[in-house]
């Protein structure tokens, strides 16, 4: 029983069958937004479906303890999605202590979280060469242990309907996954669907999406709107010591 407390990642497979109330009402509350008809992102659609949905499950954000775990499992859903070679495979960071009082609020733990897991990332080479470090250029995505991340925040206050869910909690996907799409010819058609769907499913579509269409990442990761004057409060080690 000890092992099971201790556990923190677990595939879908394994959390339709746990005997855990807790981690089931966790599962099924992600798996009854995505599942919803009218739920824009078809990209987690296909993760749902395919049981490609990973969960991490942590208590708040930003300590020791979850940045620790987390990053153990951010590692296992690295090497799970590599040897898959899949395109939709997506880990879900959940933090059932976690209860931000605003857009602004969760913004600041997201970052606190992401600036946490970059200092202590012990790998030799932290930075996917593939991408930037610095958070103000367009080739800038989060990366750990060597792989680059697009990260999506997920909460209750969030403005953006597809953004709101009743949990706390960060979206992670490899970087990759949109280039073997690209590769695909499927990505930019994929873009579209997923814009036509937002607007019908929140009335507009995401102004973030639209402002940083051909821009900044940084800026589209906690969900809240911000101006160009928003300034990423994230540091790579590399820009700390200039």
């Amino acid at each position: 029983m000890s092992t099971q407390k201790q556990k923190t990642y677990f595939t879908t497979e394994e959390l339709e069958t746990i005997d855990d109330e807790r981690l089931q009402d966790l599962f099924n509350s992600i798996s009854e937004k995505i599942s919803d008809t009218e739920y824009p992102c078809v990209g987690a659609k296909a993760a749902l479906n395919s049981k490609q949905i990973r969960i991490g499950v942590y208590k708040g954000m930003a300590t020791d303890e979850t940045t620790s775990k987390l990053g153990y499992d951010l590692k296992q859903y690295i090497a799970e999605t590599l040897a898959a070679d899949s395109e939709y495979m997506t880990m879900v960071a959940c933090f059932t202590e976690e209860a931000p009082t605003s857009e602004d609020d969760f913004e600041k733990k997201l970052w606190a979280q992401l600036q946490r897991l970059h200092d202590s990332d012990s790998s030799a080479n932290p930075w996917d060469p593939e991408v930037s470090s610095n958070p103000e250029d367009t080739n800038f995505s989060f990366s750990y242990n060597g792989t680059a991340f697009f990260v999506v925040g997920l909460h209750p206050n969030a403005s953006r309907k597809a953004r709101q869910t009743g949990y706390t909690a960060m979206a992670f996907n490899l970087h990759r996954q949109f280039e073997q799409l690209r590769e695909k010819g499927v990505y930019e058609n994929m873009k579209k669907v997923i814009r036509e769907r937002d607007e019908a499913y929140d009335g507009s579509i995401n102004p973030m999406l639209q402002d940083f269409d051909e821009g900044l990442e940084a800026p589209q990761y906690s969900g809240r709107k911000v101006d160009e004057s928003w300034k990423c409060p994230f540091l790579a080690g590399n820009l700390k010591s200039h």
